[in-house]
């Protein structure tokens, strides 16, 4: 009896590792740059309702770490999976990006409420979509 040794060959995984931590700290960091925004706006006398009801100042950090975790999760996949992962996510996003401001431009609130959402969603992808880009590979 033989015994045969077969050398099983695949692409060289990229490790996720540092991808997702730095997704995290930047989750955090976005987290709380959007409830600065929203507490800083609302202190200069912006209100933050919504057709009558106000939007409580932690959701802003609670749904931008919800959103900003989907991105990590979306850059991992395309790390993976994805020719030009940096790429492809860096289009993506920006294009999220612009479509997470309809809603904003469509709210039933002041327009100085409306832009004070607007600058909370691009403060938030100004955070985290470099911080996860960067860590993607060409």
């Amino acid at each position: 009896m033989t015994a045969t040794a077969t050398t099983v060959l695949s692409a060289p995984r990229t490790s996720v590792r540092p991808l997702v931590r730095g997704g995290l700290v930047a989750t955090v960091l976005a987290s709380i740059a959007t409830t600065v925004v929203a507490a800083a706006g609302n202190g200069a006398g912006i209100s933050l309702d919504v057709s009558g009801e106000a939007i409580p100042l932690f959701g802003f950090g609670q749904m931008t770490a919800l959103f900003s975790l989907v991105g990590v999760g979306l850059a991992v996949v395309l790390a993976r999976r994805a020719r030009t992962p940096r790429r492809t996510f860096v289009l993506t996003t920006v294009v999220l990006t612009a479509l997470s401001l309809i809603p904003d431009v469509l709210a039933d609130a002041a327009w100085d409420t409306r832009v004070l959402l607007m600058a909370t969603h691009l403060v938030a992808a100004a955070i985290v979509v470099p911080a996860l880009a960067s860590r993607l590979p060409e």
